[in-house]
């Protein structure tokens, strides 16, 4: 399942199936939580009935006033008019009043639910969404979960608008009007019209179907070409640099050229379809209207009742003007609404078990973690952690070290309960990770990366966002401890500066200063900090180390170092090669092993 977001296009993984997406649908609008919500849905549904009711009688009944104003048009003056042709009027301009209105009022009555399950579709799948697991997202293409949440959520509102309260009350008025046609016109009319617009709906859908490869190669075509200028801008100073001006504007005029052939075909297809449908509304229009001149001719019709059949035709006709719009959207906004419903029903990985249990009270020293045969394999990897155990007494530093590949960063993430192991266990303080709940398991658990990501919004919201309800001066003494005081002093705007998309704004040493003060600031049991100085310089990455050195009393501290001199001073060294541990003890017990560390140690200090 978790594949099918990651690289798929959006419209390819879900097939179309009307009436499951509608029980779908259903089911999102019964579970939006909108107040009177069942007296909503009764008094919109009936609301849509009444006015395609006053839509269908109102041609009956000016037909009505017409026929009887002819019939006493003997013993009328030029000034006088018959009051029932009077009523009739005023009765036919309040039912088509009625029928204009009642979308208004009922679009009033129902907003309140067709946002509220826009809103609860989108949040719920929003949270469903972080809580999967980290190979679900580390699958994904950038953005494609967070279109499928949009456009899943917007397309609840738009298949409310367009199925249920256009499509299907254009149904009822089908029926209806053939109803009437049936017991005032006849059979043969009611079957004309169901005809019209039965073959008019055929070749909508068609030709419609036909037109979407034309739409899918103007919309690849139009991507390209926002795909080319948007590349070329913002590597502005790469095209300046090698005086690519020229070439890069023909490739973007190329794209265009194509682009406008393809948005002609395009377009022409459409005209092909607005022609063919005007075509058969207007013939089926133009049989009924000489059926009824022939039956008014033969004395079995009125002339008002031909009036009354016009009437209703154009009323049909108008709804059915955008079905082909609304078919292929409509059709694109169910298979975006299954991709959300999908995406919802994906399992998560990590869950709290049922008789999960809190962290016990913090002891003030830190917690102990344990490896206990632990075996873990990516779907992507063919090398895995295997049959790795080992133990980090509490208020003590654990280094984790070895080449790229070898596991170290597999192993902090069973740590942290990002991933649970295929085999063994992961405890902490005891307790199998598994059956610990993870709201406790993440505030006693902190993590300063290599490449930490900040959010588009203040260096205070970046660094408080470990810990929401803390104080200024606590935001303020972490950002000091991470040496990041000179800095926020040098900006004008302070903590309130903005630090840009991820951070952008921030040097790679500014960055991971910000994130090793959103540690401190989580006040963490055990802090994992995974080549956390890499990005300082020389007399910062002392300060920090110094300042490191300081926060580790009371905390369990697992460290993934590539730098060996920052460990030297840990209890624990770790050397993993190819998922397994090839040597353990302190830095002193290494360096006397002669082994891997000791000749890692060599290369890196140049020792003869």
């Amino acid at each position: 399942m978790a594949g099918r977001f990651g690289g798929a296009p959006a419209a390819t993984g879900v097939k179309f199936n009307f009436w499951r997406s509608m029980a779908d649908l259903g089911r999102l609008v019964m579970l939006s939580g909108a107040p009177w919500l069942r007296l909503r849905i009764a008094a919109a549904l009936g609301l849509v009935v009444v006015g395609k009711f006053a839509g269908v009688w109102a041609p009956v009944v000016i037909g009505d006033a017409i026929d009887g104003l002819k019939e006493n048009l003997g013993g009328l003056t030029s000034h006088d008019l018959p009051m029932a042709f009077v009523m009739g009027a005023v009765a036919y301009a309040g039912l088509m009043l009625i029928a204009a209105w009642v979308p208004f009022v009922r679009d009033a009555i129902f907003a309140r639910v067709s946002q509220a399950t826009m809103a609860k579709a989108a949040v719920d799948t929003f949270r469903h969404a972080l809580s999967l697991s980290l190979d679900f997202h580390q699958t994904k293409q950038m953005g494609a979960l967070s279109r499928i949440i949009d456009r899943g959520s917007r397309s609840t509102d738009f298949l409310i608008r367009s199925v249920v309260f256009n499509i299907g009350p254009t149904a009822i008025e089908l029926l209806m009007a053939m109803a009437v046609f049936w017991t005032r016109l006849g059979w043969r009319f009611s079957l004309t019209t169901l005809a019209t617009i039965v073959i008019y709906t055929v070749v909508t859908f068609k030709i419609t179907d036909w037109r979407l490869s034309h739409r899918r190669e103007w919309a690849e075509a139009d991507s390209k070409v926002a795909g080319l200028s948007v590349d070329a801008l913002i590597n502005y100073e790469t095209v300046k640099t090698f005086g690519s001006e020229d070439r890069v504007v023909e490739g973007y005029r190329g794209a265009m050229d194509h682009y406008v052939d393809v948005a002609v075909r395009a377009n022409n297809s459409l005209n092909l379809l607005n022609a063919a449908q005007s075509l058969i509304l207007n013939t089926g229009l133009a049989i009924m209207t000489i059926m009824a001149g022939a039956a008014v001719a033969g004395g079995t019709l009125k002339i008002g009742e031909i009036m009354m059949a016009i009437l209703l035709l154009r009323g049909l006709y108008q709804p059915l003007g955008m079905l082909g719009f609304n078919y292929r959207e409509i059709r694109q906004a169910f298979i975006d609404m299954e991709q959300m419903v999908e995406l919802r029903a994906v399992d998560p990985d990590i869950v709290d078990a049922a008789d999960a249990k809190a962290l016990p009270p913090e002891s003030g020293k830190g917690a102990s973690i344990a490896f206990d045969h632990v075996a873990f394999q990516h779907d992507a990897r063919s090398v895995g952690l295997r049959d790795v155990s080992f133990e980090v007494a509490p208020g003590t530093t654990t280094a984790l070290v070895g080449p790229s590949g070898s596991g170290k960063t597999t192993a902090v993430r069973l740590a942290m309960r990002l991933l649970d192991p295929k085999e063994g266990r992961v405890l902490i303080d005891g307790l199998d990770m598994r059956q610990v709940k993870q709201e406790t398991l993440r505030q006693a658990v902190a993590l300063v990366p290599q490449d930490v990501a900040l959010f588009n919004e203040s260096l205070y919201a970046n660094i408080a966002f470990a810990r929401p309800s803390a104080t200024n001066a606590e935001v303020r003494a972490a950002a000091e401890a991470a040496e990041l005081g000179p800095f926020i002093d040098s900006l004008p705007n302070g903590m309130s500066t903005l630090v840009g998309e991820r951070g952008l704004k921030l040097s790679g040493g500014e960055r991971q200063r910000v994130g090793i003060a959103r540690a401190l600031l989580a006040n963490p049991r055990v802090l994992i900090l995974d080549e956390a100085t890499s990005a300082l310089d020389g007399p910062t990455e002392a300060a920090i180390q110094e300042t490191l050195r300081k926060v580790k009393a009371g905390r369990t501290t697992l460290v993934i170092a590539h730098r060996l001199s920052t460990i030297v001073d840990a209890e624990q060294i770790l050397v993993l090669r190819r998922g397994k541990i090839v040597e353990r003890g302190t830095h002193a017990e290494l360096l006397e092993k002669r082994g891997e560390y000791a000749a890692l140690w060599k290369r890196q200090t140049r020792e003869v």
